[in-house]
């Protein structure tokens, strides 16, 4: 039986790479050095597009293969798809949901409670011999604390669980109310005004472009702190590194930038501000079942079977 031809937009671990090698004609795009040549030696007989989230699948790709039937993503977000594009074409979408939510909820939370207990800047402290010449600065408590959650999918409602106990007082802004013992709260800007610590946990859409705008930051205010593990769309990044230079916003912990990798360079002289490098899904444990599901989509595709996490 003739394998169906697949094109990788991005890198994978090698222990996706091998298997998904060993059942597909697998075309590395990402390693192409004149990408319009590869694409044009190669993408009429692709059926199936591997992407990332953070890569996706725009027009100009789809477009350029002809015979494509499926794109699965390496990633809950699919924003960077075309999905308007794919619906013209009937092309099918799926993405690895579910799989990750605990370590991105995780993460959520230990950098939230990082940032609040100054626990890399007591490291430092540590580490540079300033211990000897003074005790480190009182910090802010993190239990007990009012949280926001702007978005309550799955991870937002695993972050709210975990934060549950450490006592803190939770409420959310979502489309709808849910049933969840937490409160409601419709607008944005209210949630973060009564908001210790606001937690971005949203699916990135043209909807939910900068919906932490200026309005949502000053609301927080100077002794809040924005905690964003979704995507950098959702944050409007210029107001948010305006607020953190001028101590309007007291900080932020952060795991998604516009640009990543190169993410301006003013968040590097901020003292206020802890980065991380987008590694909420990063264990080798969900790595792993992201790439098996990332697979099981394709096999079932392929064998005429529905998707097991077919994107609406």
């Amino acid at each position: 039986m003739t394998r169906p031809h697949v094109l990788q937009t991005g890198a994978l671990p090698e222990w996706d790479q091998a298997p998904l090698e060993a059942a597909y004609v697998v075309h590395r795009l990402f390693q192409a050095g004149d990408r319009a040549a590869f694409l044009a030696e190669h993408a009429a007989g692709v059926r199936a597009i591997v992407t990332r989230g953070d890569l996706g699948a725009d027009a100009g790709l789809i477009a350029a293969c002809p015979a494509l039937e499926v794109i699965v993503v390496y990633g809950v977000g699919y924003d960077a798809v075309d999905l308007a594009a794919c619906r013209a074409r009937g092309i099918r979408l799926a993405n690895t949901p579910d799989v990750l939510t605990g370590d991105c909820a995780d993460l959520a939370v230990a950098i939230a409670l990082a940032q609040t207990r100054g626990v890399v800047r007591a490291d430092a402290f540590v580490r540079e011999g300033r211990w000897a010449a003074g005790t480190f600065p009182l910090q802010r408590r993190f239990w007990g604390s009012r949280a926001g959650i702007l978005g309550l999918g799955r991870i937002g409602t695993a972050v709210a669980e975990r934060l549950a106990g450490f006592g803190m007082t939770i409420a959310y802004s979502a489309r709808r109310a849910r049933p969840v013992p937490w409160a409601f709260v419709p607008d944005p800007v209210a949630l973060a005004a009564q908001s210790d610590i606001l937690f971005v946990t949203l699916a990135a859409s043209a909807e939910t472009r900068h919906i932490v705008d200026a309005a949502v930051i000053a609301a927080l205010g100077p002794r809040g702190l924005l905690v964003n593990i979704s995507r950098a769309a959702n944050v409007d990044e210029p107001a948010l590194l305006a607020a953190l230079e001028t101590g309007a916003l007291g900080g932020a912990a952060l795991d998604v930038f516009e640009g990543e990798p190169a993410l301006d360079p003013r968040f590097l002289a901020l003292p206020n501000v802890l980065l991380q490098p987008h590694v909420a899904s990063g264990t080798v444990e969900t790595r792993r079942a992201m790439g098996q599901l990332l697979r099981d989509n394709l096999a079932a595709h392929f064998a005429g079977r529905p998707l097991l996490t077919a994107v609406p």
